[in-house]
């Protein structure tokens, strides 16, 4: 039985008169962790954004547990069960920890056990040590975990995640890690931007590599740290 939960093809996005994606495909299963990598520039956060609907895309199709999704609104993407990581990381500063998970909850699927802010805070527990703790006292990295557990609220099928390891401690990285092989373990699919290396390697099963918004290669990401000359093409400054 095919257990791909995402499928883009011919995906062709940009923004005003300056195309930036031409014709992106990849797919990503169930339980799933791939690396959208590349060098700045290259279409990865505008692919996360024109798949999650903040941009709507050009050509090509989107299609997620199998509905076409391709220009839907954010929202309705959302509710069929993608989440989204953003960069920046969005949340209401003026809310506490529990007070932002409570934003993010969405009933789960019949059968399946709702993530609830007592499992995340067992997922997270420097969460759970600041639960009444305003989000604007907190850390970058500790902001960053908040937006993941506050998607997970949403009870996503699979989620989009950009640059969670971009400008963090490395402990907070080690922790980032962490919660994205959790993910993996409870079914969720991963489709990570990234530049790291040593992360993406740590998290994911494969890799493909983005540059002037067309996939160059792709493969699993132990034959990436194998290729030198790949990597010193298309991921090296």
């Amino acid at each position: 039985m095919d257990d791909r939960v995402l499928d883009v093809t011919g995906l062709r996005a940009g923004y005003g008169p300056a195309e930036v994606l031409f014709g992106v495909e990849l797919h990503l299963a169930r339980g799933e962790v791939a690396a959208l990598m590349g060098r700045n520039g290259a279409g990865k956060s505008t692919t996360l954004k024109a798949i999650m609907g903040l941009l709507t895309p050009r050509a090509g199709s989107v299609r997620f547990a199998g509905q076409e999704i391709a220009g839907a609104a954010p929202f309705r993407i959302a509710r069929l069960g993608l989440g989204y990581v953003p960069e920046e990381r969005r949340i209401f500063t003026d809310l506490t920890v529990a007070e932002n998970l409570e934003v993010g909850r969405r009933a789960a699927p019949a059968g399946r056990a709702p993530w609830t802010p007592e499992r995340l805070f067992e997922f997270f527990p420097n969460l759970a040590e600041m639960r009444h703790r305003r989000a604007s006292a907190m850390s970058g990295g500790e902001q960053q975990m908040l937006t993941i557990a506050r998607t997970l609220m949403g009870n996503p099928e699979a989620v989009l995640l950009d640059e969670p390891s971009e400008g963090l401690a490395p402990v907070i990285v080690e922790q980032m890690a962490e919660a994205v092989l959790r993910m993996k373990a409870e079914g969720i699919a991963v489709l990570v931007s990234e530049q790291n290396l040593d992360f993406a390697a740590a998290v994911a099963d494969r890799a493909l590599i983005l540059e002037k918004g067309t996939v160059r290669w792709q493969g699993g990401i132990a034959a990436l740290e194998a290729d030198e000359d790949v990597r010193r093409a298309y991921l090296t400054v």
